[in-house]
């Protein structure tokens, strides 16, 4: 109720209490509002989520430093931060090898040990040890990784019981909805930051699996395999990644995602996923009105690798496929998230249109081949640039996007902090030109080379898969 002075003109009275009693439904709404969007129970979250998680700490041995090393101890200019205790020259000299230590988190799934983590977190490491929240530390042994997903799983043998976290669901999490991240970054064990689910399904170019739940919760290195949670104490996502210089954006892997990896890790170790054997983009309304579509959705099939399962069920390119054992798929991605999880060797139902006209046809997934992950030869060095490059061969044509006839020299390898690397030179460039001179083999690339003196440049003409060219300049 409100007191009214009874001196006020009565007028200025009804005024006063007209709009007192206009916004009184707001101020009450806003209060309820208040106090259930800003949630009261971090403290209970954290308590109850504390001794699922680990830190985790890994030491790996790196050939003359690496990219790692630069990122974390020097600045984008490439200054290093410590430079005032150590020294200008610290990292001058000859090259050597280094014990390099890491850092990162991880939550425990079950009671037999088992800890999910980040694969970045682990790859190539010689020793893993995993802190548990009451600072009792064991060995840790790699039961498996997929560096697709960037998702690894770890296991810890100990007679003492661990609390396993709780797996939420993913599919459920609304933009706007508060979240807790919990980890160790920069080794400050057992750190909880709040914020609020800021996108998901983000595509960040880190692969062709890229889902990602972006948050506003700071995730800073060292955070990265520790459980994004919400509000009833469960994991919704993986903390993975943060934009470089950014501040408030991070992302996690969505824990839908990462069930179906999880089991295949606990079983064999490794991960199989499914090859259709096409080359598809999304339909834009040019292209739906270019091929009359009257329904909305669809993957249109740019192109149908030689006898892959695809080609041998009757696909074709500029076929629209729209369902795969009849679930819906109107993106690149959901076609390449269903494929990928279909089991290989199971029949599957595609469906697609041709003419305008709807038809199934039946294929047998075969399993995926790393692009080049997994090179049948060895790369051959490329003098003193860094690029360890391979032959194009018919099948990385068909594998990386390429059309059909492509020439030139694929990009197996990176040297870290080598010439090209700094360039921005990546795995699966295809080099077709060096100076404006057209190269179809090692040998003609090493011979275009060798004309450049030392100090002077080299203009490379590249197609990017599924990107296309890009015009690369470094210094020989």
């Amino acid at each position: 109720m409100y007191r009214i002075n009874a001196h006020i003109p009565k007028p200025l009275i009804c005024i006063v209490a007209g709009l007192l009693l206009a916004l009184a439904p707001f101020s009450v709404s806003a209060a309820t509002d208040t106090t259930t969007m800003v949630p009261a129970n971090f403290s209970k979250l954290a308590k109850e989520a504390k001794p699922s998680v680990v830190n985790i700490r890994t030491v790996t041995t790196v050939k003359g430093g690496g990219r790692v090393f630069r990122h974390f101890f020097g600045d984008q200019h490439g200054k290093n931060p410590f430079e005032e205790f150590w020294g200008p020259n610290m990292e001058s000299g000859p090259s050597r090898d280094y014990k390099q230590r890491s850092l990162g988190s991880g939550f425990i799934i079950d009671k037999e040990g088992y800890i999910v983590t980040n694969n970045h977190v682990v790859e190539n490491a010689e020793q893993i040890k995993v802190k548990l929240a009451d600072d009792k530390e064991y060995d840790a042994t790699l039961v498996g990784r997929d560096v697709n997903t960037d998702l690894a799983l770890i296991k810890i043998s100990t007679p003492n019981a661990l609390t396993p976290i709780r797996m939420g669901d993913s599919e459920k999490v609304d933009v706007g909805d508060w979240v807790v991240a919990i980890g160790s970054p920069f080794g400050l064990e057992q750190t909880v930051t709040a914020g609020i689910v800021s996108a998901k399904g983000r595509t960040i170019g880190s692969g062709q699996y890229d889902d990602f739940i972006q948050t506003d919760a700071s995730i800073n290195p060292g955070n990265s395999g520790g459980p994004l949670i919400n509000m009833t104490g469960e994991v919704v996502g993986i903390n993975t990644a943060i934009v470089a210089s950014g501040q408030g954006i991070g992302f996690a892997i969505p824990v839908n995602l990462a069930k179906g990896i999880i089991v295949q890790l606990k079983k064999s170790g490794e991960v199989t996923r499914g090859w259709l054997g096409v080359g598809i983009q999304n339909l834009t309304p040019e292209l739906a009105k270019y091929y009359q579509l009257d329904e909305d959705g669809g993957v249109l099939v740019t192109q149908v690798f030689k006898g892959d399962p695809a080609e041998k069920g009757g696909i074709r390119p500029n076929d629209i496929i729209t369902a795969v054992d009849g679930e819906p798929v109107s993106s690149v991605r959901a076609l390449s998230g269903v494929i990928a999880n279909t089991r290989v060797g199971k029949r599957t139902a595609v469906t697609f249109l041709r003419d305008g006209k709807k038809k199934t046809v039946y294929v047998e997934l075969a399993k995926r081949e790393e692009d080049v992950r997994k090179v049948k030869s060895e790369p051959e060095k490329g003098d003193d640039l860094g690029i360890e490059l391979m032959e194009l061969s018919p099948e990385y044509v068909g594998k990386l996007g390429f059309e059909e006839g492509e020439e030139g020299v694929l990009v197996g390898g990176l040297t870290p902090g080598g010439k090209a690397e700094n360039a921005e030179i990546k795995r699966g460039d295809l080099i077709k030109e060096v100076n404006h001179v057209k190269v179809t083999s090692i040998k003609e690339f090493r011979q275009q080379v060798d004309k450049v003196e030392s100090g002077e440049s080299l203009n490379l003409l590249i197609r990017r898969p599924r990107r296309g060219f890009v015009v690369i300049t470094l210094e020989k």
